[in-house]
């Protein structure tokens, strides 16, 4: 009987030891999914732990033009970045604003993000810069605050460097002939001044890669084919 007895006191001394550190153990995971629940919410979301969101801007310039002014508007900003094939860059992990937790860090998981880019051509004089921020561990609703625009007015820049060196290549040399603008000259007064249509404008801003009247205004050139010039322009210097 006193054998029982000591068997059984032992047992109630096992059970109460391990009950009170089953109550700590779930206080702590209780204060850990209250202090870091985006984690998890992002998990719950769908988003799992790795997500991706694009924009994309259309410029009169060819895909090899794009690539390396891309390429220098990241240099301007130090941002690190590899070179794939078919005009396609990546650039490095960064960290995202928010740290990992205590959760993330037993779990080796941190919020960061990158830059996917890639440059596809329209037409010969024209391409398109997509760029896709892909992102781990950073809650779906926050996507738009890692956007290339957001974090670095990535396409603002592109333009202006664009304005400040245009390209060489953005405009054709064959098959036509390049026309700078006169001052204060859009599309339709080139139109007008070189083919006798102003009508024509239209099509000189497709051959160019351009949507409206006045997109020309800071590309060093424009290319007019030949069979849209008039008479007496198709035989007239390669600049006018």
């Amino acid at each position: 009987m006193v054998s029982l007895l000591v068997v059984m006191s032992a047992v109630r001394s096992v059970f109460r030891r391990f009950q009170k550190l089953a109550i700590v153990i779930c206080s702590i995971l209780l204060f850990a999914g209250c202090t870091y629940a985006p984690y998890y919410a992002n998990r719950a979301a769908g988003g799992g732990t790795d997500a991706a969101e694009g924009e994309q801007h259309d410029v009169p310039y060819t895909v090899n033009d794009s690539f390396v002014m891309t390429q220098d508007v990241l240099r301007g900003e130090g941002i690190l970045f590899t070179v794939e094939h078919n005009d396609k860059l990546i650039t490095l992990w960064k960290d995202g604003d928010v740290g990992p937790g205590v959760l993330g860090s037993l779990v080796g998981k941190h919020p960061q993000y990158r830059y996917e880019i890639e440059v596809v051509e329209l037409n010969p004089r024209s391409s398109r810069i997509i760029v896709n921020v892909r992102v781990e561990d950073i809650p779906d609703e926050d996507l738009s605050k890692y956007s290339a625009t957001t974090r670095l007015n990535l396409f603002a820049k592109f333009d202006q460097l664009a304005a400040q060196s245009p390209p060489s290549g953005g405009t054709p040399k064959e098959g036509g002939v390049n026309y700078a603008l006169l001052p204060n000259e859009d599309l339709k007064g080139l139109a007008k001044r070189a083919t006798g249509n102003e009508d024509n404008w239209r099509q000189i801003a497709q051959d160019n890669g351009l949507q409206s009247p006045t997109d020309g205004a800071n590309l060093p050139s424009i290319w007019i084919r030949n069979t849209l010039l008039s008479e007496p322009n198709k035989g007239s210097a390669g600049n006018n």
